[in-house]
């Protein structure tokens, strides 16, 4: 707009009625957020710019589209933006982004967040899962010193399958067998006394001695001391790879044992079921991505919308990558 049309356009908003008013203002808090979402994620792309098709590392700008720079790589001649290659390819209302992470950190619901932030709740559900995609993905490589493991179980939900293997079952119907069962999902939780925390979605039914071996041998230190409750399968576990094992048998009513005990990871398991309640039941399919949600919430690692953004497209507290950006005088100029 130029300098005179903008004058004109200043003249007119007396004329504005009080709903219009407001509704302008909100056109343009909007038109800030937009900016501000798109400003961090191009501004990390920047920090180490390369084609996501081939890994090229020489590129040039090539016009702007849906508000967002576009490149052309100099390798491979594709084009491409700073989400391209990301969870949050193609997502529309970017106005709305950080508004709606906030929603998440707030652990509201689909249809909650979708009231705060005025999308629909099919978009809200679809939002959600792409900003969780990758957040899941924030998690420690290796468990330090004394390592609590223990496994909670959550009944199997194939909530929006149009196909079922099994008859369709109420919502809230408690399983048809007692005790553990392959009606159930079983999450195994890992964590130390640090406070680091790892999950594990082994599958139906107990945990078994070949999943601990798959989940667990990768992350523990041989020189680390794993406590569990009575459950077999570590005891042998921990043989076999070599770990110093302590059990403590809860059902004979000793929940602690000296420095042995698992209340820290039980008490994880308590927040843990405890905040999903909220939710009324969540798909099996869904499941890591909600465990990811709860443990960035639990460690506090991502306290604002801006550090989900950018854990959104994997870039998080401890990854953050400052390689200088290489490029020629006629590069990215």
């Amino acid at each position: 707009m130029d300098s005179f049309n903008f004058k004109r356009f200043l003249a007119s908003l007396g004329a504005l009625s009080l709903e219009q008013r407001h509704g302008l203002g909100q056109a343009l808090k909007g038109l800030e957020h937009a900016e501000s979402a798109v400003e961090r994620l191009e501004a990390q792309f920047l920090e180490a710019p390369k084609c996501p098709h081939c890994a090229h590392e020489r590129l040039y700008r090539q016009g702007r589209v849906d508000g967002l720079q576009r490149y052309r790589c100099l390798g491979c001649r594709k084009t491409f933006n700073a989400l391209t290659g990301t969870p949050l390819r193609r997502l529309r209302h970017k106005s709305k982004w950080l508004p709606y992470l906030k929603a998440i950190l707030d652990s509201l619901t689909v249809r909650a967040a979708a009231r705060e932030v005025s999308v629909h709740r099919t978009t809200s559900f679809r939002w959600r899962h792409r900003f969780l995609d990758w957040v899941k993905e924030d998690r420690p490589s290796h468990m330090q010193g004394i390592t609590e493991a223990d496994e909670t179980y959550m009944l199997e939900s194939m909530k929006g399958s149009h196909e079922l293997p099994r008859p369709a079952r109420k919502r809230g119907e408690a399983a048809k067998q007692r005790g553990t069962s392959k009606e159930q999902v079983c999450i195994l939780v890992a964590r130390d006394r640090s406070g680091q925390t790892l999950d594990f979605v082994t599958g139906r039914g107990p945990v078994s001695k070949a999943q601990l071996h798959e989940c667990l041998a990768p992350v523990l230190d041989r020189d680390g001391l794993l406590v569990s409750d009575g459950n077999p399968s570590y005891h042998y576990f921990a043989k076999e790879q070599g770990i110093t094992h302590e059990a403590v048998t809860l059902k004979s009513g000793v929940r602690v044992r000296g420095a042995f005990h698992v209340q820290n990871v039980n008490a994880y398991h308590r927040r843990l079921r405890g905040w999903m309640e909220r939710f009324h039941g969540v798909a099996t399919f869904y499941l890591p991505n909600y465990l990811g949600w709860r443990r960035a919430l639990d460690t506090h690692r991502l306290n604002t919308p801006a550090d989900l953004l950018l854990a959104a497209v994997g870039v998080f507290p401890h990854l953050t990558r400052t390689e200088p950006m290489n490029s020629t005088p006629q590069e990215l100029r």
